[in-house]
Parts: C-alpha cells; sequence; structure tokens
C-alpha cells in the first residue's frame, strides 16, 4: 500500500462511520465576533487528537492554535533529544480506534510490513513526520505562530482570549470551551534549581527544554544534572555532537531500575485511574515520582557506550559557582570545573505559574485545597497540583470562581493526580482524549439545556405519512 491509497483508505472508514455530520451545537452570537465552541490551545499530539475526537463527536465550530511554526509543534524536533520514543511501539494513541489512522499502518505504507516488524522502537524524527500526516490527512483546523497571552473570563460560560503572534487573525478569540492541551510544562515551568540560576550567568547553563547551541560545545566538557531518561537523552546527544566530554550528575546512589508506566499500562491503571478515591490517586502519583521513568536499556546503552561519558551516582551538586567562563560544581566527593551544564530536573506544575491563567488560578482547586495527605505521603510539589473533575476540567475553590472557570479544561501534564498519566504519556492518550471528548460535549449540551429540551417537547414534524384503510368497511 502506497500513502497515497492509505489517505484514501482513511477517507473511506471515516465515511463508514459518518464522519463530519452536522454539528449539533447550537451556535452562540455575540457583537464582538465569531465565538468558537471550543479552542484548543496547543497543536501537538494531543491537540491534534482532541481536535479529532470532537469533530468525531459533531462538535464543529473549533480552532487549534499553536506558538509554534507549522511542522514544529511540540517537543519532537525542537527540544526533544532522544532518538526513539519511550513508548512500546504496539501501544495505539491519537488514531482513537481507527485502525488506518495508526503510526504502524503509516509506517508500513512506506515501508512495509518487514520493516515495522523490523523497528524496534519508533524514530523520534519519524513520529513527528507522522503527526503532520495526521494533521493534513484530517483537515484539522490549526493556525500557527499564535501565542495565548491571557484568558479572559467575560460572563458564565464565555471566555476572551488574548492572542499574538504573526498567524494570529487579530488580537482576541471568543471561546465557550478552552482546553489547554499544553503539553508536559503547559501546567507550571520548567525548573532550574536555585544553586544553579542564582550563582551562574545565563551563559554557562540551560535547561534540557531550551534550544542548546552544541556547535559552540564541540571540544568542550558538559556537565548534566539529572537521572531520567532526558539527562541520558541529552549525554547521548551532546556526545553525538562531538562534546568531549558528558558528565551526568544523580544524586540517588543507584539509577532507578522500575518504570511504572510498563505496569500501568496492562493493568488497567490507566484507563481507569479516574474510579479511584483520592487516597489512592495521591498515594499511586507519590509512588510514581518516588521511582520516576529510567532511561531505557537502548538510551542508556548508546550514552555509556561513548568514551567521554561519566556518570556520578551519589553526587548532588551542593555547590555551583563561576571561575572566569567556567562552571565550577562541587559534590560531597569532589570538584569539577565544566564549560557548561545541562539543566535535566524536569518542572514544577502549578497553576500560578501560568500567565494565561493569572485572572482565575487563585480560584483553582489544588490538591492542597481537597486532600489533606498523610504525613509519610504528603508532598507540596503533589499538592500544588490542580484538583480536576475526571473530564479535566478546572474545579474552584470557592463559589465565586464556578462561573469563571466554567468551560476551562487543562489537557496537559497538571491533570497527572486527579486523571493519572492519560494527558501527559502516548500510552494513556486513547483513553485520555475521549474522556476529555465526552466532557467538553456534555457541557455544552448541558449549558444549552432548555432550548435543546424546549425544541424536544414542541417537535412535532410528521414523519409518518401512511393511512389504514379498513377493508372490512369497504367490503
Amino acid at each position: 500500500m502506497s500513502l497515497e491509497a492509505l489517505n484514501k483508505r482513511v477517507k473511506t472508514d471515516l465515511s463508514h462511520l459518518a464522519f463530519g455530520g452536522d454539528n449539533w451545537v447550537r451556535p452562540l452570537t455575540h457583537p464582538k465576533g465569531h465565538v468558537y465552541d471550543v479552542v484548543i490551545v496547543g497543536g501537538g499530539q494531543s491537540g491534534l487528537a482532541t481536535a479529532f475526537g470532537l469533530l468525531r463527536e459533531r462538535v464543529s465550530n473549533i480552532l487549534v492554535i499553536d506558538e509554534n511554526p507549522e511542522g514544529l509543534e511540540g517537543p519532537w524536533e525542537t527540544y526533544a533529544r532522544m532518538v526513539t520514543l519511550r513508548t512500546p511501539k504496539h501501544l495505539t494513541s491519537v488514531d482513537l480506534g481507527i485502525p488506518s489512522l495508526t503510526f504502524r499502518c503509516w509506517w508500513e505504507a512506506q515501508f512495509g510490513q518487514e520493516a515495522w516488524e523490523a523497528v524496534d522502537k519508533i524514530p523520534r524524527g519519524e513520529w513527528m513526520k507522522y503527526l503532520r500526516w495526521y494533521r493534513k490527512v484530517l483537515n484539522l483546523p490549526v493556525i500557527n505562530e499564535v501565542k495565548l497571552k491571557l484568558i479572559e473570563p467575560i460572563e458564565q460560560g464565555l471566555h476572551r482570549l488574548h492572542i499574538k503572534g504573526s498567524g494570529a487573525p487579530k488580537e482576541e478569540l471568543l471561546a465557550r470551551k478552552v482546553i489547554l492541551a499544553t503539553g508536559i510544562q503547559g501546567g507550571g515551568e520548567w525548573h532550574v534549581p536555585p544553586t544553579v540560576s542564582d550563582s551562574l550567568p545565563k551563559h554557562l547553563y540551560a535547561h534540557t527544554s531550551e534550544t542548546i547551541d552544541f556547535e559552540s560545545l564541540k571540544g568542550k566538557k558538559v556537565a548534566i544534572l539529572g537521572g531520567g531518561a532526558s539527562a541520558f537523552d541529552n549525554a547521548n546527544f551532546a556526545l553525538s555532537e562531538a562534546v568531549a566530554e558528558a558528565h551526568v550528575f544523580v544524586r540517588r546512589k543507584e539509577l532507578p531500575r522500575i518504570n511504572p508506566i510498563r505496569q500501568m499500562e496492562g493493568s488497567g491503571m490507566i484507563e481507569r485511574f479516574h474510579a479511584l478515591e483520592d487516597a489512592d490517586k495521591y498515594a499511586a502519583i507519590a509512588h510514581f515520582f518516588k521511582h520516576n521513568q529510567p532511561p531505557t536499556n537502548d538510551t542508556f546503552d548508546r550514552a555509556s557506550s561513548w568514551d567521554g561519558f561519566h556518570l556520578h551516582l551519589d553526587s548532588p551538586w551542593v555547590n555551583v559557582e563561576t571561575d572566569g567562563n567556567r562552571a565550577i560544581v562541587t559534590t560531597p566527593h569532589s570538584s569539577f570545573t565544566f564549560d557548561f551544564l545541562i539543566i535535566s530536573t524536569g518542572l514544577l506544575t502549578d497553576p500560578a505559574l501560568r500567565p494565561e491563567l493569572k485572572l482565575v488560578e487563585h480560584h483553582i482547586a489544588r490538591w492542597g485545597d481537597r486532600y489533606h495527605a498523610p504525613e509519610h505521603l504528603a508532598n507540596p510539589i503533589l499538592d500544588a497540583h490542580p484538583y480536576l473533575s475526571p473530564g479535566f476540567s478546572f474545579l474552584s475553590r470557592d463559589e465565586q470562581g464556578e462561573k469563571y472557570l466554567h468551560g476551562l479544561f487543562s489537557f496537559n501534564y497538571s491533570a497527572l493526580i486527579s486523571c493519572g498519566i492519560s494527558a501527559s504519556a502516548l500510552s494513556g492518550m486513547r483513553f485520555g482524549v475521549p474522556k476529555l471528548v465526552a466532557a467538553v460535549a456534555d457541557q455544552l449540551f448541558l449549558d444549552d439545556r432548555d432550548e435543546i429540551l424546549k425544541d424536544f417537547f414542541e417537535y412535532n414534524e410528521v414523519e409518518f405519512v401512511g393511512e389504514w384503510i379498513d377493508k372490512k368497511v369497504n367490503s
């Protein structure tokens, strides 16, 4: 099968499912301009899958905006530096159950079934190519180079989105529902420890989420702080770009060896996580954080095979300072001098860190508001996460905030405690997107409940026009 043939097959499959039927949502008019039923912020894999899911539910007055140039949405060709995805290749995600939309079908259409069997994990660049194809073949309504600056509730159920960027059609959009499909950093911000940020000029360090000029680091000595998968991805990438030495520093005495996601993928923990009590959810994610996600074996093998690779276990950075144009890193065991530091310490999650939420974040309920964890589990990092509904909507700390938050949904990493990994990992997306889409569609329906029921009770269009002639009377 060719890619052209696959495109035709996708359209045929969708036509058999009556995809693209008439929009059932009642249009809302406003003197300030067009009102979208849903605006999705983020055109990466989560935003694209959500748009497809809404269109399948005949919610078509939607728009997806993304701040990046077309084809560079998400991390895959910006700051992600892994060779392959970490997810097993057989797990499906954004296809939402349509076989012809799976990565496997897309791959086999170009390279054949034997080539698929030979794949261990999906190459990172090929995944991005697949997402570009997915967007195109489904003709999803995405506009690029549009950045959301601020969400301003203007009345219950209606939000003004202040936007900017070269692709922005105007300075504001109006939307009944807003979905923040903003990825791993979309619920907070990337974290650089003050030990580094307060001690060094910015040209001596960068977080892994930033653009790094590896060309300027050729032949130089680099330190990487962190023991997760991303640290080893960056070490391998740096060494492949001719960095002389890459030293990975890990505070643990041993690298994590257990990946909780693998257990979750087959146990029902992903698809049924929403059914757990709060105590179980909190304990499960506390356990998840404790183990973290180790590097894949192939990533570790690639990184450690380089002569310039060095691993320092049980080596937290207790002090960082400058020495001219270099950085001195001190651990409990020794001091080292480096030309550049790469920080792989993840992120902090808290709605207060998001500029687009500054008008409403003080109303957003956090886990610390709704659940008081036992002392041995309590963690302020977990407590700062938003407390979301099973359908990913923000919930309010107070009655006043309910009208401001109505219609706002968080389908990003901040949903981790409330909804599990369904919005933060590919292996959870096929379960998370339908829940999100159902919640958004239900809310749209209930918002117009009175008018919908009125029309139902008043409906009197004649369908049956048959007449019965009594043969006995006429005989």
